[in-house]
């Protein structure tokens, strides 16, 4: 896939490949402890997320593998605020799980839902897959509001589910059926 025909557009949004100056960015937020709160990982150094920008340059979304990270921008000055993880599943390439990050300076603005709707969309009109899904801690009250205003719907409460900053945490699992996403957008 070229990067034009990888670039997602919203009326506010690009996602498309990480660049190498996006690292500031990229630490800054990853960083934050209020951001990485609700994530697997804690802090990251600039080595580690440069290495990560390079691996990013060869990946292609859509196919099988560790998954793809889609770099958000906003589309006015192409300034990377946050990003979106989507990855096949291993036992059914036509299925997906996305996730999330947005800067904390961002969030609030709408950008997220944006930007996983972006995505809902390249997964279900250009891949054509069948299904998608996201993993949430249920703390994640403001994430937890995300997928149900993008319609994806509770599947699951997995308890003590995921290991996470020295604990074990709950985990809601939301999904969308492509059938579903037809729907919605023919309102």
């Amino acid at each position: 896939m070229s990067q034009n025909d990888m670039l997602i557009t919203t009326p506010r949004l690009h996602l498309r490949r990480f660049e190498p100056r996006d690292l500031p960015e990229f630490f800054a937020y990853r960083n934050d402890p209020q951001v990485a709160r609700f994530q697997s990982w804690s802090a990251l150094g600039e080595a580690e997320l440069s290495a990560f920008i390079d691996e990013m340059a060869q990946a292609e979304p859509g196919v099988p593998g560790p998954g793809f990270q889609f770099a958000v921008a906003r589309a006015v000055d192409n300034l990377l605020i946050g990003d979106v993880y989507f990855k096949l599943l291993d036992h059914d390439r036509r299925q997906a799980e996305i996730g999330y990050t947005l800067a904390r300076i961002h969030q609030g603005n709408g950008y997220a839902s944006e930007a996983v709707r972006g995505v809902l969309r390249y997964a279900f009109e250009r891949l054509e897959l069948h299904r998608v899904i996201a993993l949430v801690d249920c703390a994640n009250h403001a994430s937890v509001a995300l997928l149900e205003r993008v319609a994806m719907r509770r599947e699951a409460h997995f308890l003590q589910h995921w290991w996470s900053h020295g604990a074990y945490r709950d985990e809601y699992q939301y999904a969308l059926l492509h059938s579903e996403w037809r729907r919605q957008e023919a309102r």
